[in-house]
């Protein structure tokens, strides 16, 4: 069995990615390791402390200019980057990031598996936006991103599941995973 396997799950916001995430993690976590993303931007309320390491732009920039992380994004006005990580881990890495850190990852580690999660509808992904707090401003920036990441998704062959119901979601990221390392 290899642990050598890379995972980037992608995809715009409000497809559930760290419901998924997290549910996946809590599942099949002694065969993962979840790389926990780096973010300028502000926690929003009810956000877990450990959703991101929460920091500043500077200690941000410095840590970029160090060469410590994997890849790394401006979006929205804020920066979010992936850790590179610190030593061996032994298990399947799990990157939680936007469709610009994934071509990013893709170009250093091209046999990465691109898991790419999309809403049911663009409703559907409005009211979950909606739900988690996300300003009117930047439900609407995000619905208009939505479009191109899914585009950019397709052209990085990315397998895309469709987030309808959270059990069936991590069941086929699961079967997706597991076939990938094996095979």
């Amino acid at each position: 069995m290899s642990n050598d396997l890379v995972v980037v799950v992608s995809g715009p916001g409000g497809v559930g990615k760290g419901t998924v995430v997290a549910e996946l993690m809590a599942e099949h976590g002694d065969e993962l390791w979840l790389s926990r993303s780096w973010t300028t931007r502000d926690q929003r309320p009810g956000e877990a402390d450990d959703a991101y390491v929460f920091t500043t732009r500077e200690a941000f920039e410095a840590r970029r200019e160090a060469g410590g992380f994997l890849e790394w994004a401006e979006f929205l006005g804020n920066y979010y980057g992936t850790p590179v990580p610190d030593a061996d881990i032994g298990r399947v890495q799990i990157l939680e990031i936007d469709v610009q850190g994934a071509r990013q990852v893709i170009a250093q580690i091209p046999d990465a598996l691109l898991i790419f999660l999309s809403a049911p509808s663009a409703d559907e992904q409005e009211a979950r936006l909606r739900r988690r707090g996300d300003p009117p401003e930047k439900v609407q920036q995000r619905l208009d991103k939505a479009r191109e990441e899914a585009e950019a998704g397709r052209e990085l062959g990315a397998v895309e599941i469709v987030n309808i119901d959270i059990s069936d979601t991590v069941e086929e990221m699961w079967r997706v995973i597991d076939t990938a390392r094996h095979g």
